[in-house]
């Protein structure tokens, strides 16, 4: 074989080589990183239990009945955040997810609340019932059943199996102008198309045995 040939077939080899190689190597990522940037989100704790712990007697209808302190908090990505700019109020929804109301597929209210100010770090533990001074107003819920004015009414459920409840709260670009007669239906859908965020906590409750 030539010089010139043997030449040529060695290029070939090496360029073979040096592209299975390029190939094998995993491609670093780009500037900035890659798939769709981290967005704000919404996250609560509380002093009253652990998320997903026991409700304590404190906070449940069958004792103290006093609503749980609860604390906000944004995050972007893994690093603390801060509220977005468009937020304006904060919602509540309590409900007890395994007791029926009506025989129906819906689960039982127990309090709810809106117009929470934006500005608000969390809730403080026993608030009172009724529209406060900071302009929070308590819902519809099983206090405010028969035109009465909404408070907050703690778990219930009797000796037996645990019962899960869950606090849901709503992050609301808008302030809500509900009624006293408002239903959980009417508050929900005045929230449609104005959450920007939104958070749970959850507490297991039941009875201690007679």
């Amino acid at each position: 074989m030539k010089l010139r040939e043997r030449c040529l077939m060695a290029a070939a080899i090496t360029l073979a080589f040096a592209l299975v190689a390029a190939a094998q190597t995993p491609t670093a990522p780009a500037a900035g990183g890659r798939g769709p940037a981290p967005r704000l989100v919404l996250s609560v704790t509380s002093t009253g239990w652990p998320d997903g712990g026991e409700v304590p007697m404190r906070h449940a209808g069958r004792g103290d009945n006093k609503s749980p302190a609860f604390e906000f908090h944004w995050s972007l990505g893994p690093n603390p955040g801060t509220a977005p700019e468009t937020l304006q109020t904060y919602a509540v929804v309590f409900h007890d997810i395994e007791n029926s109301t009506n025989k129906g597929t819906a689960d039982t209210l127990h309090w709810s609340a809106f117009n929470i100010p934006g500005t608000a770090k969390g809730l403080p533990e026993g608030l009172g019932p009724g529209e406060l001074s900071d302009g929070m107003r308590n819902g519809p819920g099983i206090m405010a059943r028969g035109g009465n004015p909404g408070a907050y009414f703690g778990p219930g459920a009797g000796p037996g199996p645990f019962h899960h409840y869950v606090f849901e709260f709503y992050a609301l670009d808008t302030k809500l102008d509900l009624p006293a007669t408002a239903t959980r239906d009417d508050l929900m859908k005045a929230m449609e198309g104005h959450v920007i965020g939104k958070a749970a906590y959850v507490g297991r409750f039941h009875a201690p045995p007679q």
